[in-house]
This record gives structure tokens, sequence and C-alpha cells, in this order.
């Protein structure tokens, strides 16, 4: 029977393997002992004959022999050899038991199926559970050397009750060379559509279902047959078995203790107990004790399965669970916890420990007050970019080349979409009010020079632009507080194709006149048909709001018409879009161009810049 020791490992504990080592039935003590009194016995006598038989002239011919023998022995790959060949009979060792035939799926929907509580109905759920029985009977009689011999016949199988004296007669009328485990198989298939036509299994259904689960038992007893039949490439178990025995009787030669006074390197001490060859011996002989072992575990080895115990309780339990328990259940009652909303089970005093309270997350007792506080302390771009100079860690990250951590990076401007949902508020129009203030350390923007391949421009269903920007800004280039070294990209739709102007204007400079070097960009304009134009909001606004420690773009429709300012009361933002330009020479629709222009200015005149802008400066579109 399978040695089972679960409950002595239940817990682990200090020396709490000490017991399973005391153990006989089921040890590599009893399965080793043989093997080792024959390598101990053969050890010794060598050495007796080296130290007392031997002449000295001989003795250092099987001294070379030893030192011969000692060198080679180590180039046998037997760990190699012997690890892969072990674990493959392991995994195929669990293979085989999780493929076992058990009955209990089947009789479960036998007995909830297959109708009726007359006799009729008895005997049909009782035959196709027997039919069930003697299919996994067949298949453990070929395959396992014990259940062969507790039925070595046919007539062992009739007189146990597994097969009738006339089932008997319909099994030998089968002529086949092979092996005939399937009979049953197909009897239990005809007797179960026969008992649908019967109106006994009441829904096709049902039926399908018994039958799928009868394939799958049946392909669980294939598997056993299986694997009985292709085994472990004989050629793989002669390898191992010829490495670990050669290295052994290697050993024995090879590991003897020479002669201190002839100088052999590694001699220098005369020992008669080779404690560590033993050592060496017990654990290669063991592991390969337990491949052979476990190459088949339908034997009758301390650890292979019991097949006789399962055909025994798959017996008792399937036809005991289709006849007497058919249609049997206890009262219905209402349970102790039926007002109870919170059912708590008790808890024994020995079991009081286990009573703990519930999981709610590795992230429960993160305690994040320390970088909360500093993210809500609205540390400004320069603050973080001091910080980060002065921080050794990130230096350290940098020159490993580590990625920083998120608490550690500076804050990056996100442009984000808003929707125009009635329900957001909306920013105060700064050009109609420029008495507002604007929020502490941002200032009239003035953008860069766009790149001639970054702007596009979308409009949404919504109404909004949606402008992305990746780049940081840089208060060192931003006279108003932020700057942008890249000029937000903004998607257009497939129906507005971009049409750049071949043309770079002049911009008036503080006193009325041309020649500023500050220069107007190239204009960029898209066609977009009436028809989509005119039913939109005539204009659009994009601000710059304060999200946490980040800074996005948003996008929205203005509510209100032409020269119409905003709500007082909506929190504060930063303008950034726009008046329509007006070509000098020929003027274009408004319906049919839209027009997105952007104002750059270079690092030279950054301070020039920032005393002549006012407190706003848009465009509108």
């Amino acid at each position: 029977m399978t040695v089972t020791y679960s409950s002595k490992v239940a817990n682990a504990t200090f020396f709490g393997f000490h017991r399973l080592l005391l153990r006989w039935r089921g040890s590599i003590y009893k399965l080793l002992y043989r093997e080792f009194i024959v390598f101990v016995l053969l050890y010794t006598l060598m050495s007796l004959v080296y130290r007392l038989a031997l002449p000295d002239h001989e003795k250092r011919v099987f001294e070379k022999v030893a030192l011969h023998c000692n060198k080679f022995a180590d180039q046998i790959p037997v760990t190699f050899v012997l690890g892969f060949y072990v674990t493959l009979v392991v995994n195929r060792w669990w293979n085989q038991f999780v493929n076992l035939p058990w009955p209990d799926r089947l009789m479960f929907l036998i007995t909830s199926c297959v109708h009726g509580r007359d006799e009729q109905g008895r005997l049909l759920r009782r035959t196709l559970m027997r039919y069930v029985n003697l299919t996994s009977l067949l298949i453990f009689r070929s395959v396992s050397t014990a259940v062969c011999k507790r039925f070595p016949t046919m007539d062992h199988v009739v007189e146990a009750g597994f097969m009738t004296p006339e089932e008997r007669k319909v099994f030998d009328a089968v002529k086949s060379p092979h092996l005939k485990y399937w009979v049953p198989v197909v009897w239990f298939t005809n007797l179960a559509s026969k008992a649908r036509s019967d109106g006994r299994i009441k829904d096709s259904v049902d039926l399908q279902t018994i039958l799928n689960e009868m394939n799958k038992f049946r392909t669980w007893c294939s598997t056993l047959f299986g694997y009985d039949w292709v085994g472990i490439p004989l050629v793989y178990t002669q390898v191992v078995t010829l490495a670990v025995y050669t290295f052994l009787f290697s050993c024995i030669i090879g590991r003897q203790f020479l002669d201190p006074a002839q100088g052999y390197p590694g001699h220098d001490q005369d020992l008669y107990v080779p404690i560590f060859t033993m050592l060496q011996f017990f654990f290669l002989s063991g592991w390969l004790k337990v491949a052979e072992q476990l190459i088949n575990p339908f034997g009758e080895d301390d650890d292979d399965f019991e097949a006789n115990w399962c055909i025994d309780r798959n017996l008792q339990v399937s036809l005991m669970a289709v006849d007497e328990m058919h249609m049997f259940f206890p009262p219905m009652t209402k349970d102790i916890y039926w007002n109870d909303s919170e059912a708590q089970p008790p808890y024994t005093l020995a079991a009081a420990d286990y009573c703990i309270p519930s999981f709610l997350g590795s992230t429960r007792q993160l305690d994040l007050s320390e970088r909360t506080d500093r993210r809500d302390s609205h540390f400004s771009h320069q603050d973080f970019r001091q910080h980060r100079r002065e921080s050794m860690l990130v230096r350290v990250r940098r020159l490993l080349s580590v990625q920083e951590p998120p608490e550690l990076a500076p804050p990056k401007h996100s442009f984000k979409r808003h929707s125009s949902d009635d329900s957001l508020a909306f920013r105060p129009d700064y050009r109609a009010n420029p008495d507002i203030p604007f929020p502490r350390g941002l200032g009239p923007r003035v953008f860069p020079r766009p790149k001639a391949h970054s702007p596009t421009l979308r409009r949404d269903t919504l109404g909004s632009l949606r402008e992305v920007s990746s780049s940081a800004s840089s208060p060192d280039t931003d006279p108003g507080g932020f700057s942008f070294p890249d000029p937000p990209p903004v998607f257009s739709p497939p129906s507005c194709p971009p049409t750049p102007v071949d043309q770079m204007e002049e911009d008036l400079g503080p006193d009325g006149n041309h020649g500023s070097r500050r220069t107007r960009p190239k204009r960029f304009r898209w066609s977009v048909p009436k028809d989509w134009c005119k039913p939109r909001t005539p204009r659009l606004s994009t601000q710059l709001s304060r999200q946490g420690s980040k800074s996005s773009l948003h996008s929205q429709p203005s509510p209100n018409g032409p020269g119409e300012s905003r709500g007082q009361d909506a929190p504060t933002a930063v303008p950034f879009l726009a008046q329509p330009v007006q070509p000098e020479a020929t003027p274009v629709p408004e319906t049919d161009i839209l027009e997105c222009v952007g104002r750059g200015t270079d690092k030279k005149d950054a301070s020039d810049s920032q005393e002549n802008n006012s407190n706003s400066r848009s465009l509108d579109v």
C-alpha cells in the first residue's frame, strides 16, 4: 500500500523530518541495504588484499591502478544522466496517477438523469455502472500484476460479479486478437441509447452528457494501457544503470587509501572507513532505486498504486450512488444562519489562532504620507530640477542606467482633451476679462515656432481640439514662466488634408514697424467642407489647467458666441488659441479654411517679449 506521511510534515518544525528518517517501510534503507552491504564487503576485501596479501612491488602496481581509476571515474557523467532519467520517471509516474479511471462523474449523471424508481429503472442504473467498473477492471488486469494475481482469468471476473454468464458468452463471441476492454463501453452506449428511446432519460442533452463522460472514462483507461505499452526507451535505462554501476565499481578500487609514505597527492592520510565514498554510493544508488521503483507504479512495491483497493472502492461507491441514493436527499430545513447576513462559523479554542481579518490587498498598509505631502505642496518645476541635481540617488541611478522612480521624476505637461459635456466647468476668458489674475507660476504664453511636419488639426464629434505634447516646459526659455521646446501637435481628420502656405510673414514689432527679428511661422491651412464646419461651435479655446503635479492642455468648445465672456466663477486657466488670420492679399472664407498659427520668439529676444507681451495672448479660430 502507498506509504502516506503527509500528517507528519504538515508543519515545518525544527528537526521535523527526523521521524521520517527512522521509518522502515517505504524507506531508502529497505530498498538499498542489500546493495550497500555488497559494496562495503567488496571495498573491505580489496583493502585487505592491498594491505596484507600483496608484496611491495605489487602494491606499487595496485597504487598506479587506483590512481588511474580515481582520475577517470570523475569523467563519467553519472549525475547528469541520472538526474534527467529520474525527472522523466517521476513525471511519468505522476501522469499515470492523474489518469486513473474514477467513475464518480458518471455515477452522478446516471443517478440524476436515468429516471425510474421501479425495478426496471433500478436494474438499468446498476447495469450501466457495472459496465463502467468492468471496463476499468479489464484495464487493471492488463497493467497491474497485483490485479492480475487477483483475477487471473475471466472466470474469476464472472465469479466476482463484474460480469454475468450471459455477458461472458457475448464477450467471448467477439473475435478480436486485441485487448477487449472496449466491449463493455459499447454495451454501455447501446443501453443508454435504449434508455433514451424508452423515456428513462428525459432529454437528449442528458444522453449526450452521459456519453461524453463515458468517452472521458475510456480515455483514462486507454492512457493507462498506452503507458504500459510504450515505456521509457530501454537504451536510456541501460545507459543510466551502466553509468551508475561503473562509477561505483571504479570507486571500489580508486577510492582506496594508499600508503602515505609514497607521497601520492591526496593520500597523505591512511584511514580504514571511506565515509564520503559510502555516502556517495548511498545517494547515487538511492537515486537509481527511486527510478526503479517508480518506473512502473502498478507493481507490488511499497509506493505503487493500490489498484485492487481502487476496484473495490469504485464498485461499492458507484452501486450505492445509483441504487440506494437515487432521488434520495434529506428534508430541507432552515439553517442556523437563516436571518444572519454576516454568517461566522465558530472556532474552537485549538483553532482560535486561525481567526484572522480579511485580506484587503498588499497596499493596504502602505504609508504614502510623506510622498503625498510633497506632491500637495505644489513644488514648482524649478524646485524639482534643483532636487534632482542635489540627489545623489538620482545620479547613481543615471550612472547605472536605472529608471528613476515616479516620485523623483519632474512633472511633464500632458495635453489631454476634455469632453464638451455641460457638467464640466468653463475656464474664464482672459481676453474679455484682462483683470483676472493668472495662476501662480503662469504668465502670458509665447510658443516657439512650430515645425512643418508636426501640426495637424482634428475636429472630433465632441467639437473640441486634442493636443498632445511629450516635451516638458523649460522655465529658462519661457518669459511667462513656461515654454515648450516643441509645438503641441494637433491632429486632423482625414477630411482635412493640410495645405501649407509657401511664404513667411514678418510680425510687427512693439513699435508697429516691420523689421523685427521675430517672424511669423508658416501658416498651415486645412480645407474643411462647409457642411462640416457650420454646425460646429465657431470658436474653440484651449486652456492650460493644473491637475495634480502635472500640467495638461485641454481644449473645449466655447459655450458662448464670439465676443462673449465666460463666467467669472470658473477656475483660472491660461488661454492658448486664437484669432482668425486675415491674409492681406486674398481673403479666404472662414467656413472653408481653418488656420492654425503659432507664435514663436528667439531665445535672444526672450527678455524683450516678456516686457512687451500682455497678460493674455490668444488666437481665434
